[in-house]
């Protein structure tokens, strides 16, 4: 049974790893996808073309900076016109700066909290006038683990993921009454393009300290996204979902 028919949604940072599981996982249940991008054309093409032939949904890319609110309106007010309506934000977008704090620079602070944090407030607003006009919506803000258990060489990093949950948890309180939810997922070590640069034994370190004692898949977090997104989750919201083999039992 395809969950997430005749919905549409944005996804930030779909070109690849996380994002792009999630268009996959989405499109396959029915669903219409937008999706945001930075700089990656020819990836968001590739990902256009192969979701919409594929699922026989509509897909449709766009380019853009989800750390820039004038940006950020512009792209809703062009998902509205294009799909009519927005019925899943994901804010996904997000990157790593990581150093000690003893040699962090501003500018690395600066950045993450940008693309990482502000991002998410940057979305969340530019998409409010659609979803308190819908009167219904689901808003999933990509957290972490980190920004929950914190991890040293990460403390920008830490304190985006945790500023997310905050931001979430204020704003299904805001919305509610409207029947727009907002919830965060936590995705622990998930195994992507980024994590295979590690070298198998940084990533044995890793899986070693996990309860299931491997790594995640980018489905993993693709299908806890399938849940918050669909009406199987009508009655869930200001929750985070850790997504991450017990990490933080």
């Amino acid at each position: 049974m395809k969950l997430l028919v005749d919905k549409t949604a944005l996804i930030t940072g779909a070109s690849r790893g996380i994002g792009k599981a999630i268009a996959e996982k989405y499109a396959e249940n029915g669903c219409n996808i937008a999706f945001s991008f930075a700089k990656s054309v020819e990836k968001a093409n590739a990902l256009e073309s192969e979701l919409s032939s594929k699922y026989n949904v509509k897909v449709k890319g766009f380019q853009s900076n989800a750390a820039d609110f004038e940006s950020s309106q512009a792209l809703v007010d062009s998902v509205v016109d294009e799909f009519g309506k927005i019925d899943i934000l994901i804010n996904n977008a997000g990157i790593t700066r990581d150093n000690l704090l003893m040699r962090m620079s501003e500018e690395q602070w600066d950045e993450i909290m940008n693309v990482n944090l502000k991002s998410v407030f940057n979305l969340t607003k530019a998409s409010l006038r659609t979803f308190l006009k819908q009167k219904q919506g689901s808003i999933i803000n990509m957290s972490s683990v980190v920004g929950v258990m914190g991890n040293a060489g990460q403390s920008n990093y830490a304190a985006s993921k945790a500023g997310i949950v905050g931001f979430s948890k204020s704003i299904a309180k805001e919305l509610g009454s409207r029947s727009v939810r907002c919830n965060v997922i936590a995705p622990g070590f998930i195994e992507t393009e980024m994590t295979a640069e590690l070298g198998d034994d940084a990533l044995k370190k890793w899986t070693d300290g996990i309860p299931l004692k491997r790594g995640g898949h980018p489905d993993d977090v693709a299908n806890a996204c399938i849940y918050l997104g669909s009406d199987m989750s009508t009655y869930v919201t200001g929750q985070v979902l850790s997504v991450c083999g017990g990490m933080l039992v």
